[in-house]
């Protein structure tokens, strides 16, 4: 059942609400710093190994601390995500994807483990507490985090740019050794510190939110 239900988890049709968010690339397109595949690419393989290794290594350990039903240290690694994402946009947004993924793991494959979560928890961690409940390993976790880092927003690139939908997924394939390498080092963070997690940033994401929240005629949440 693992591989089954970490393809449900990753399936982009799964009821989490993650279609209306783009990850911050409607803003990069905006800018100017994404417009082509070269530079989804870029962005991309940006994300994956600074945000996408924080968010691995979070569900990762949100994974082993739901299995293990350790109520304090999720508290913790709810508050060291909060330290590691300085732009309240993209706090609630994390919050409200966790809060929708709950929801939707509640209904479809309810599981005592999912009570010790927070009731709108930072995304990898729902995703952690969701991968455990499951019977999915940290690594599982980290995997399933690591890609939707970069489906979401390459998904959101076939509506904000002229792109070949069939030359944005190439370059995800192109993507998926990093993804691979990143999730099982992820995985060595499982049982880490909260503290000693990792905390790469992506500053130009981070004001990019910021006045993406405030935009009018947006395509996107984020």
């Amino acid at each position: 059942m693992t591989t089954a239900a970490l393809l449900l988890l990753t399936d982009g049709r799964f009821p989490t609400g993650a279609y209306a968010h783009s990850a911050g690339l409607e803003a990069s397109v905006q800018s100017g710093r994404v417009r082509d595949v070269a530079g989804l690419e870029s962005f991309l393989r940006g994300r994956v190994h600074t945000t996408g290794v924080v968010v691995a290594s979070f569900a990762a350990a949100a994974c082993a601390a739901t299995a293990s039903e350790d109520d304090n240290r999720l508290q913790l690694l709810e508050d060291e995500l909060d330290a590691r994402t300085p732009s309240p946009a993209l706090r609630a947004v994390s919050r409200a994807l966790g809060r929708q993924l709950l929801r939707a793991v509640n209904t479809i494959a309810p599981h005592p483990k999912l009570t010790v979560l927070p009731p709108a928890p930072h995304h990898p961690i729902a995703l952690g507490g969701a991968a455990a409940a499951l019977g999915l390993a940290a690594g599982d976790a980290a995997l399933a985090a690591l890609y939707d880092s970069v489906t979401g927003p390459a998904n959101a690139a076939a509506k904000v740019l002229p792109l070949d939908p069939f030359r944005i997924h190439a370059a995800l394939v192109r993507l998926m050794p990093s993804l691979e390498q990143l999730a099982s080092t992820a995985a060595d963070y499982a049982t880490t510190a909260p503290d000693q997690l990792p905390a790469s940033g992506a500053p130009l994401i981070d004001v990019g939110a910021e006045h993406h929240a405030r935009w009018e005629g947006r395509l996107f949440a984020s």
